[in-house]
């Protein structure tokens, strides 16, 4: 289970990354993907949720 979790949370993050990377947004008006830390953030906790719910 612990595994799983850190699986999700590497994945979650590094998708997170890439969102932001591609899609990103110029104006900061975007609180998700303003930030590469805030796209890894949400995107760790949503890959721990997804993890958990398996």
């Amino acid at each position: 289970m612990l595994i799983r979790i850190a699986l999700g949370l590497v994945m979650g993050g590094a998708l997170g990354y890439g969102w932001h990377r591609l899609v990103g947004c110029s104006t900061g008006a975007c609180p998700l993907t303003a930030t590469p830390l805030r796209g890894i953030s949400y995107g760790a906790f949503m890959g721990v949720i997804w993890a958990c719910m398996r």
